[in-house]
């Protein structure tokens, strides 16, 4: 019985049979990063913590564009 996977089973994986399945959730990912760092960038003024807004996108992928959009544009409401 093994116990251990290592990384030579990535190595049988079939790429091109999952390419499709994985290239949309990339593409959706990364629309969504342009998309906040876009509008983050054209109304830095009347945004708090751009700096902060920005690495939050880029480094919490998909989740960051959400947050940012759902909790982040709410600054331009207070002012």
């Amino acid at each position: 019985m093994q116990l251990h996977y290592g990384l030579e089973e990535l190595e049988d994986l079939d790429w091109m049979g999952i390419m499709p399945i994985i290239l949309p959730f990339l593409a959706i990912g990364f629309i969504l990063i342009l998309i906040a760092w876009i509008d983050l960038f054209r109304n830095r003024k009347t945004r708090k913590n751009v700096l902060m807004w920005a690495l939050i996108i880029f480094f919490l992928n998909t989740i960051g564009p959400i947050l940012y959009f759902a909790l982040g544009r709410k600054d331009e409401a207070e002012r």
